[in-house]
């Protein structure tokens, strides 16, 4: 599992600041900002060690890139003015699936449970010599993605657009089979 592998900070930094962006916090303060923006990466986290299961994998999207916004920004209108600012070269780090399953997972609690056991399964005991994201916390894995499994009120009112599943619809519907099959998931029971 690449977990903590640095190749993929970029892919994660910049599919985080697209969903903040796309879906920004219920209220215009610094804390709904940071709140949302931290459910935001524990979603993109999950999503991106889900698509780049290994080592090689985070090293080859680092080589090649993930592909850009420009699909997600057409498919929600947020088109930027000009692609080619400088200011937008954060736009080509983002990656499509990784950005649609996040989605997914911020949308249904229990699709963001799955994905995040799928992940601590894959993560070596902290015997081995390949560390664990945040060793140093009790608990394991799961607690460290706290704000997606098990947000509370605060969490709920300032991400309040990143979580709503119909305006996630359109970003969530492009690459959810895949997810679904990836984490053995049958269609109809996840839709129920």
């Amino acid at each position: 599992m690449a977990g903590p592998s640095v190749e993929l900070s970029p892919v994660i930094a910049a599919s985080t600041h697209w969903l903040a962006r796309a879906y920004p916090a219920g209220t215009p303060d610094t804390i709904a900002h940071t709140l949302s923006e931290l459910q935001a990466r524990q979603a993109v986290t999950v999503a991106a060690w889900l698509r780049y299961p290994t080592e090689m994998d985070a090293a080859l999207v680092a080589i090649a890139g993930p592909g850009g916004s420009a699909v997600l920004d057409w498919r929600v209108g947020s088109e930027p003015d000009d692609e080619e600012a400088e200011e937008e070269g954060w736009r080509t780090w983002v990656d499509e699936v990784v950005v649609s399953w996040a989605a997914c997972l911020l949308a249904d609690p229990r699709l963001a449970r799955k994905g995040v056991d799928a992940v601590a399964a894959a993560i070596p005991p902290s015997g081995t010599d390949r560390p664990r994201p945040h060793p140093h916390r009790v608990g394991g894995l799961p607690t460290e993605f706290r704000r997606l499994l098990d947000p509370d009120q605060r969490d709920r009112d300032a991400a309040v657009l990143l979580r709503h599943p119909d305006l996630l619809e359109p970003v969530a519907a492009m690459h959810r089979d895949t997810l679904l099959y990836l984490l053995g998931i049958e269609q109809e029971v996840a839709a129920a």
